[in-house]
């Protein structure tokens, strides 16, 4: 595969309707009543709304489970509709119609990408079709009488056949509902009160539209599509409506998402200020609210979850999830001004160090940094006084260790968050567009890749003249390095993001699936594997014929190497997903609970633990007698290996996921503000 020219645009999402194979979006019902996914009005039937209110007949059909349909009833690629938009793909498909990619024919050579949505009755009742067919059409009306940067443009609406069609503004980008299920670790403050803002100005915009205010009445993650160069974009104005004082309606959004209020049948702005408050609530802490008793949302401080969330955000987000309307903020314009003031510039700065009696230097710098056009969520590898790391600005960049300056950087379709392993001469990494590449350290020509069928987040190991390396397809792969030719590959049950460990006869590694794993290396059976209560993404460590790895069940575990039986577990008060180091008889780890741990390696007792301030998803590594391990509070610690005292502390502008490295005398890590810092290891030298 050669190397793509630029960056690449995420998936491509424009609509409510559900891809292939998944259920319907969970619809709001009473919490004592409906079960779980069932659409309240469905289940009450409609003869139980309101006799004069069409409109509520019309939000309950688009709140019925969709019919499934046959894919012969799609449009295919290549059709031509209205002697000008071919169809090109699916974006996707429901049981009422679908979402399609398709051009428009008539700008000749240019090609200009529209989105054709797609509503095809699937009731045979005359009346049935029409107020379905009155519910598609409103979404095209308020949409055409709507202009603003956040809200798609639409540029034709017609009939074909038996089916309608609207003819939208294609939205490159992403939905925030996929950006959560990319991750593993929450979101940053910065980054989500700035989207929160946005949402806030669009919302303004159309509860302050005239004639007649609108109500959005379902936002949610999956009805947010961010843009390649950061702007939000609302998506799916399908049941919302023109705001009526007083006016009961049908019950209808989405549970966890939407307020009391519109439970009971009534839809108001303050509503939409509410659904935004579950909204930034769920990116700020990965707490999926359809999963959650309804209204719980301060029975879980974001705070315990996410450690960049400050008091005065917790506050906004709890103000506008008030159970009470008239607690609410009073317009989305009230909101926005409280979420503008906490991007006021504060006293933190990169650079700045913690206070500590062992800290004697008021300030340090880096050696030097580097800046990436996105997060760095990986780690870097040394080879050849060349710094190697991934971004998920789609690139691998190749620095010089000493100046930072840029030798060349290689062209992916996919974030990078798998870490680069080095074989003679020859770089390899992972990507989320499911290759893994091989590409010549010196140039960053490409050598070759092989294709999964997955997003690699996994880290490469080389040994034996072959790479081994995990995938979210499932599998665990063993291929040449010289060629990429694959050797053998192992079904993990699950999506494998652990980077295996090789020793001896032995290759270990852990699945989502909750399983430790151990194959034989040359021909990929299975030898033992270990049950753990959660996924196991850290990546084992093996000493002294012991394996030491973590879980998402909070524990560190001890594993004999010879059978996989567990010799003992440590258990912390956060998810496992730091890679454990071993030395001098010591196992040192982090912890989601926010904790650096140093452990006795023979029986688990603990030596001493140090708190940070966040999260701790970076592996810790060691040099001349210090750990240096980073956090999600932003900061690059540098801890005594012995006693755990603090040294130094270096701050970032954004959260640490990916491990440092050393060569030297400097450390290099990268932090989610986007940049490579260089930094001494010893500052007062």
């Amino acid at each position: 595969m050669s190397p793509s020219n630029g960056r690449k645009s995420l998936l491509h999402r424009l609509s409510s309707t559900e891809p292939p194979g998944e259920e319907s979006e969970e619809q709001v019902a009473e919490p004592s009543e409906p079960t779980e996914g069932e659409s309240l009005s469905a289940k009450v039937g409609l003869e139980a709304q309101p006799a004069a209110e069409e409109d509520s007949v019309a939000d309950a059909l688009a709140a019925m489970p969709e019919t499934a349909r046959s894919d012969e009833e799609f449009l295919s690629p290549g059709d031509i509709l209205e002697d000008r938009y071919e169809i090109l793909k699916f974006l996707s498909k429901g049981g009422m119609g679908a979402v399609y990619l398709a051009r428009d024919n008539r700008f000749g050579d240019a090609r200009k990408l529209v989105a054709m949505k797609e509503m095809i009755s699937a009731f045979r009742d005359s009346v049935t079709s029409r107020i379905t067919l009155e519910t598609f059409e409103r979404e095209a009306n308020i949409l055409a009488g709507l202009n603003h940067p956040a809200i798609p443009k639409v540029f034709d609406y017609f009939h074909h056949d038996r089916r309608v069609f609207l003819i939208i503004e294609y939205v490159e980008g992403s939905d925030l509902e996929s950006i959560l299920a990319e991750i593993d670790f929450p979101l940053p403050q910065e980054k989500v009160v700035k989207w929160g803002i946005q949402i806030c100005d669009v919302l303004s915009y159309l509860h302050s539209h005239q004639p007649s205010p609108i109500v959005f009445r379902d936002m949610k993650p999956s009805n947010i599509m961010l843009r390649d160069d950061g702007r939000v974009v609302l998506i799916d104005f399908g049941i919302a409506k023109k705001f009526q004082a007083g006016k009961r309606g049908t019950m209808i959004g989405t549970e966890g998402y939407s307020p009391p209020e519109q439970y009971r049948g009534m839809a108001e702005p303050r509503g939409d200020i509410y659904a935004l408050g579950a909204t930034l609530h769920h990116l700020l802490t990965r707490r999926d609210p359809r999963k959650e008793p309804p209204f719980t949302f301060d029975d879980h401080p974001m705070s315990d979850f996410n450690p960049t969330v400050t008091p005065q955000l917790e506050a906004t987000v709890s103000k506008a999830l008030a159970y009470e309307i008239d607690d609410r903020y009073a317009s989305a314009d009230e909101m926005k001004l409280d979420l503008m003031r906490l991007l006021e510039p504060s006293d933190r700065r990169p650079g700045a160090l913690a206070s500590s009696p062992l800290a004697s230097i008021e300030e340090m710098s880096p050696v030097w940094s580097f800046e990436c056009e996105d997060e760095i969520r990986g780690t870097p590898v040394i080879f050849e006084n060349a710094v190697y790391f991934g971004s998920y600005d789609y690139n691998l960049y190749a620095l010089d260790a000493e100046t930072g300056k840029e030798h060349w950087r290689y062209a992916t379709e996919g974030g990078i968050v798998s870490s680069p392993c080095v074989w003679n001469e020859t770089i390899f990494f992972g990507s989320e567009d499911q290759i893994l590449y091989a590409v010549y350290s010196r140039t960053g020509r490409i050598v070759w890749t092989c294709p999964t069928d997955g997003r690699i987040r996994s880290s490469p190991e080389q040994e034996y003249d072959h790479i081994f390396f995990g995938s979210d397809d499932h599998q665990l792969y063993a291929v040449s390095a010289k060629s990429g030719q694959e050797l053998w590959r192992f079904d993990g049950r699950a999506p494998i993001r652990s980077s295996p460990a090789v020793s001896g006869e032995l290759i270990i590694f852990g699945s989502d699936d909750g399983n430790v794993y151990a194959l034989d290396v040359q021909t990929g059976e299975l030898r033992w594997q270990c049950a753990t209560g959660s996924a196991v993404q850290s990546s084992p460590a093996v000493a002294e014929d012991m394996v030491y790895v973590g879980s998402g069940d909070s524990s560190l575990y001890a594993l004999d190497l010879a059978n996989g039986w567990a010799v003992w577990r440590y258990r912390t008060k956060g998810q496992v997903i730091s890679s454990p180091l071993v030395s001098d008889s010591l196992v040192y780890f982090g912890s989601n609970d926010h904790h650096l741990y140093a452990l006795d390696g023979s029986r688990g007792a603990l030596v001493w633990k140090y708190a940070t301030e966040g999260s701790v998803v970076s592996s810790p590594k060691l040099c001349e007698g210090a750990i240096y391990a980073g956090s999600a509070d932003g900061h690059l610690y540098s801890l005594d290996a012995k006693t755990g005292d603090l040294l130094w502390r270096f701050s970032t502008g954004g959260i640490i996921t990916g491990s440092p490295a050393i060569s030297n005398g400097v450390i290099f890590v990268g932090s989610a503000d986007r940049v490579m810092y260089a930094v001494a290891a010893n500052p007062s030298k």
